[in-house]
């Protein structure tokens, strides 16, 4: 239980880092036309947020882990799903243009996986849209 309670615990402190030195790209304007996708990518990260805490209150996540990396799907999965944390981290980069910036969500992203991914996405909805925009 104490282990549970210092992810989560550490997660709400990424995520509150996270929101304070971004909340300048909070801001939803009804009337652009892309922010139906911006409600969507937060109901998304809130949803999937909402989720793991249900499943982590209903079992261990790391005895989970071990269980599913003996199967073959299992560490592919487990393979596919840091290959997708790698490829926002490039995402990251090309949107931010630093390194320093990968760097700061690496762990984040390491440890949370898509949590971190989907609150990076959500956060700099506008940039990332407007870098396919133009």
């Amino acid at each position: 239980m104490p282990t549970k309670s210092l992810y989560w615990l550490s997660f709400a402190l990424f995520v509150t880092v996270a929101l304070y030195f971004n909340w300048h790209n909070l801001h939803i304007r009804p009337s652009d036309p892309l922010a139906g996708g911006k409600y969507v990518v937060w109901f998304t990260f809130a949803a999937f947020v909402a989720y793991s805490i249900y499943c982590s209150s209903r079992e261990n996540l790391f005895e989970s882990v071990k269980k599913i990396a003996q199967l073959h799907w299992g560490r592919q999965v487990g393979i596919d799903l840091y290959v997708g944390v790698a490829l926002t981290l490039f995402i990251v980069y090309l949107n931010e243009g630093s390194g320093l910036s990968v760097l700061l969500w690496l762990g984040p992203a390491l440890a949370f996986a898509n949590l971190a991914t989907l609150l990076y996405f959500a956060v700099h909805y506008d940039s990332i849209v407007a870098g396919f925009l133009v």
